[in-house]
């Protein structure tokens, strides 16, 4: 009797927890991010195709709902298992889905910056490349990984670092740089239930430094990480439903 009572309640939860991402737009957690009224240039900087569609997708739909310029920078093709080309095609399409016009995407295939856990990347480099697509394109805000990336692999890790090269090195002074922030692994796989304890950590700083934004439209996420045929194997769809980034990313200035 005990078991059914927590399944219960565990459904119960769950399904207010939907409601409630799904009214997000009317949240005011979702409320207090760039609403001045001013369309930003917004730059996502990323590691890997697929890291938006896993990870980033909250964000990413908050943006285009609003009519922000997201530009895309993935500093890498994922080419660990030779399909580097595969995955880049991938990315257009989930990008298609997310609403992000394509030639404001770019990803890169350098040999400094190459998929993989025993690949370290230069910071520095990472910081000018990262420079020259806010001068090209007139960057307002940055949004990237935090320190752990997540998943802890390195090359998330490098793309923070590379981040905070770039802001500790720069003479401008008005890009705003935003990091996704890393949840515990119990919050990181409570799929929709994390919306409530992303909110109240989220008071836990003054205000204006985090912000917690829910998924307006958490199928067209699962849309979005379905275009990534190459890694659309069995797990990462179970991730895909019960991650909690599919439904929350929590955002923390950086360069406060």
């Amino acid at each position: 009797m005990s078991w059914l009572l927590v399944i219960v309640s565990t459904i119960v939860v769950w399904v207010a927890s939907l409601c409630k991402i799904l009214n997000s737009s009317r949240s005011q957690s979702n409320a207090a991010f760039l609403t001045t009224g001013d369309k930003k240039n917004v730059l996502l900087v990323i590691a890997h195709p697929d890291d938006e569609s896993m990870f980033f997708s909250p964000t990413i739909n908050y943006l285009t709902s609003r009519r922000h310029n997201l530009h895309i920078l993935c500093m890498s093709n994922g080419n660990a298992d030779g399909m580097g080309n595969i995955r880049k095609d991938e990315l257009h399409r989930a990008c298609a889905v997310l609403k992000i016009p394509l030639e404001q995407v770019k990803v890169l295939d350098l040999v400094d910056f190459q998929d993989g856990f025993d690949k370290l990347w230069n910071h520095k480099s990472l910081a000018k490349i990262v420079e020259e697509e806010v001068v090209n394109c007139s960057i307002d805000l940055i949004i990237t990984f935090d320190n752990y990336g997540v998943s802890g692999h390195c090359n998330h890790r490098d793309v923070h670092h590379g981040i905070w090269s770039y802001l500790n090195g720069t003479s401008e002074r008005n890009i705003e740089a935003w990091e996704l922030m890393t949840t515990n692994i119990l919050r990181k796989y409570s799929g929709p239930l994390d919306i409530w304890l992303s909110i109240l950590s989220a008071t836990q700083y003054r205000r204006g430094q985090v912000h917690c934004l829910l998924n307006e439209h958490p199928k067209k996420s699962f849309v979005a990480m379905s275009q990534h045929h190459s890694q659309w194997v069995w797990f990462r769809k179970l991730f895909v439903s019960f991650s909690s980034y599919t439904y929350v990313n929590t955002l923390k200035r950086i360069n406060d």
